[in-house]
């Protein structure tokens, strides 16, 4: 697998998850708190900070996506991923193997050349 591809899959990896949990914490948690409970504390610092890592996942996003080569089509797909909760998780899912699978099938054509 190259490197650089790799890489750029891992760090996709973690931002998926990172921005999947603080998504989950903000809409299960902060948000009930503030609304119900009457404690706008916690949704006040989730929130930035969901906001932030969510960039992070944008631009760690479209890295791998202009690495791969992706349609625009796919590469907003993945990226809205981040706004949904738990669908951040099966979007990762979905691109680690589809990345794995597309590599491998890279390989296999280089082999028998």
């Amino acid at each position: 697998m190259n490197p650089s591809v790799k890489s750029a899959l891992t760090r996709f990896r973690i931002a998926a998850y990172v921005v999947g949990v603080g998504l989950l914490v903000l809409v299960l948690v902060a948000m009930p708190l503030k609304y119900i409970g009457d404690t706008p504390e916690l949704s006040a610092v989730v929130s930035p900070i969901h906001g932030f890592l969510y960039m992070v996942y944008l631009a760690v996003t479209l890295d791998l996506a202009l690495r791969l080569r992706w349609s625009v089509r796919k590469i907003i797909g993945v990226m809205l991923a981040g706004t949904v909760p738990f669908l951040s998780f099966v979007i990762e899912h979905r691109v680690h193997r589809q990345v794995l699978d597309q590599l491998e099938s890279r390989n296999e054509v280089h082999a028998s050349a």
